[in-house]
C-alpha cells in the first residue's frame, strides 16, 4: 500500500488487513506503555487546509505511538495564507525529509493531485478532501460496527467482515465526504446500507449508486438496521436553504428521543447510534441518543488512534504482517 486515498480503492482484503492491524494496535493502546518503536526516525506531517480537532488530534496521537516524530502544519498563519500553491508547500515538506502526507484539503482531489504529482515522495494520506471522501473516519466507523457486529454474533471480530449487517446512513449525504467513504468501504466488507435525507441532501445520480434510498426516517428504522449513523448537517457547506427550518429537518431527519425511545420498544436493543462528529446536538441527534448506551460515539474516537496507527504502520514499516506490531512490542 503506497497512499491511502480513496476506500473505493480497497478490495476486501486490503480493508480486513487494515481493520485486523488495527486491532492489533488497540492492544498496544491498553497496555501501561502506548508506544512502539516501529516508526522511529521517521517523519509525519499532518498538513491541514481546514479546521480539525479530532482527526488532526488523533494522527499525531497515532503517529507519536508509533514513535515517529510530529510536523502540525495549519494554513492559517501560515504561508499559504500568503498565497503559497500546493505544489511549493509539498516542496519544502520534501526538502525537510517527511515521510509520510496526512492532509486535509477544502478541493476534493488534491490529496490524490498531491499523490499523483512528483511534488513529493513521500506517502500520502487522505484525512479528508472537500466533499469526496475521508476514508480513515470510514476506517474507524467500520472497525466500531465489526467490533459490535461481532460481540451481537458471539464471535471473534480478527479477519471478519459485515456480512448481513444492516446499515442506515442519515442526513446530510450532498456534503458528506464520510458518508461516500463509508459507503463504498460497507458493500466491500459485505454490509447492506441505506442512506436516508431529505430529496435536497442527496447528490444527482445517488440512483446508481449500490445503496437503497430512502426519504422516511421512522420506515427505515422500523426495518431494524444494525447501526444507525447520523451525519453532522453541514451549514458552512450550504449556499442555499436545502431545508425549510433547523425545527423540520430535526423533526423529520433527524433522531430525537421520540426515534431513541422507538428502538427500544422495538426491541433492538442491540442497534447501535453512530456518529463521525462533531455534533449538532439538538439538531441531527438529541442529547438522549448522543449519550445512550446504544451510542458509540466515544468508541469511535477511540479507535480512530487505532486505525490512523495501522495505516501509518502499514503504509511506512513496509512490513505485511498485522501482527508484527506485537511482536516488536513485546522484546
Amino acid at each position: 500500500m503506497r497512499h491511502l486515498l480513496s476506500t473505493e480503492d480497497l478490495d476486501k482484503s486490503d480493508a480486513i488487513r487494515i481493520l485486523d492491524t488495527a486491532e492489533e494496535m488497540a492492544a498496544v493502546s491498553e497496555r501501561e506503555v502506548k508506544k512502539l518503536p516501529v516508526l522511529r526516525g521517521r517523519t509525519v506531517v499532518n498538513l491541514f487546509f481546514e479546521d480539525s480537532t479530532r482527526t488532526r488530534i488523533s494522527f499525531e496521537a497515532a503517529a507519536k505511538r508509533l514513535s515517529a516524530d510530529v510536523i502540525n502544519f495549519a494554513a492559517k498563519g501560515s504561508s499559504v495564507s500568503k498565497g503559497e500553491s500546493l505544489k511549493d508547500t509539498a516542496q519544502t515538506l520534501e526538502a525537510m525529509g517527511a515521510d509520510a502526507v496526512v492532509i486535509r484539503h477544502w478541493a476534493s482531489g488534491a490529496p490524490a493531485r498531491l499523490a499523483t504529482s512528483d511534488w513529493i515522495d513521500a506517502a500520502v494520506v487522505n484525512a479528508g478532501d472537500g466533499t469526496h471522501e475521508h476514508p480513515t473516519q470510514a476506517l474507524l466507523d467500520a472497525f466500531t460496527m465489526r467490533r459490535n457486529w461481532a460481540r451481537v454474533n458471539g464471535t471473534g471480530s480478527a479477519g471478519s467482515d459485515l456480512a448481513g449487517m444492516k446499515v442506515a446512513i442519515v442526513g446530510d449525504v450532498l456534503h458528506s465526504r464520510v458518508a461516500r467513504s463509508n459507503l463504498w468501504l460497507l458493500r466491500t466488507l459485505g454490509a447492506d446500507v441505506t442512506l436516508v435525507a431529505p430529496p435536497t441532501l442527496l447528490p444527482v445520480g445517488v440512483e446508481h449508486w449500490p445503496c437503497t434510498v430512502s426519504y422516511d426516517l421512522d420506515e427505515t428504522l422500523a426495518g431494524g438496521p444494525d447501526a444507525v449513523m447520523i451525519l453532522r448537517v453541514q451549514g458552512e457547506r450550504m449556499n442555499a436553504a436545502f431545508f425549510p427550518s433547523t425545527r423540520e429537518y430535526s423533526r423529520r431527519w433527524g433522531f430525537d428521543d421520540r426515534r431513541l425511545a422507538a428502538l427500544d420498544a422495538a426491541g433492538a436493543k442491540e442497534t447501535i447510534i453512530m456518529h463521525p462528529g462533531p455534533m449538532n446536538r439538538g439538531l441531527e441527534i438529541s442529547a438522549a441518543a448522543a449519550d445512550s448506551p446504544r451510542s458509540t460515539v466515544l468508541q469511535q474516537v477511540r479507535n480512530g488512534v487505532s486505525v490512523r496507527m495501522a495505516a501509518l504502520y502499514l503504509l511506512l514499516s513496509g512490513d505485511s504482517t498485522p501482527a508484527a506490531p506485537t511482536q516488536e512490542a513485546n522484546r
